[in-house]
């Protein structure tokens, strides 16, 4: 895993450097046909948890990005809470994944790009930990651009 230190930076640049290696988790999805969503999840500026869509690969509905890299990340620290820890996600969670975000206790998700059809904003913000901090945008174009040419090929 990789260590990062932004002492000497701003939190908007953290979330935009974070989002980066998300997106990069994204490709390695599109690289496989898969819908390219990717997620890491960051504590003290250590990625310690990756993950991008292997829903098709696996042949399993719940192997979402946010899924591979909750378990990745519980697996790096030996338990099933990422309390002071970050989800970045290249597209907004949908309910199951806000759902076990809430059941890890995470304290923050950063996404990028908003998914107005099966996003959980839509269904009730109200899924997350009451003491998780969410913050949606972040590079939003590129990721809803990767989403948006990914779809166009299929049609």
């Amino acid at each position: 895993m990789s260590f990062y230190n932004f002492e000497n930076t701003d939190p908007e640049e953290e979330d935009i450097h974070y989002m980066k290696l998300a997106i990069e988790e994204a490709r390695k999805a599109l690289a496989e046909d898969e819908i390219p969503i990717g997620a890491i999840v960051v504590s003290k500026n250590r990625i310690i948890g990756r993950g991008f869509n292997l829903t098709e690969k696996l042949n399993d509905v719940t192997a979402h990005a946010e899924m591979q890299a909750f378990t990745s990340a519980a697996q790096t620290i030996g338990g099933k809470y990422l309390k002071d820890c970050t989800l970045y996600v290249t597209v907004e969670p949908c309910v199951m994944c806000a759902g076990a975000s809430y059941w890890t206790q995470i304290s923050r998700i950063v996404y990028g790009a908003r998914e107005e059809k099966r996003g959980f904003i839509s269904k009730g913000a109200s899924l997350l930990h009451p003491k998780t901090v969410l913050k949606g945008g972040v590079l939003a174009v590129e990721c809803a651009e990767m989403m948006k040419n990914f779809f166009a090929e299929k049609r």
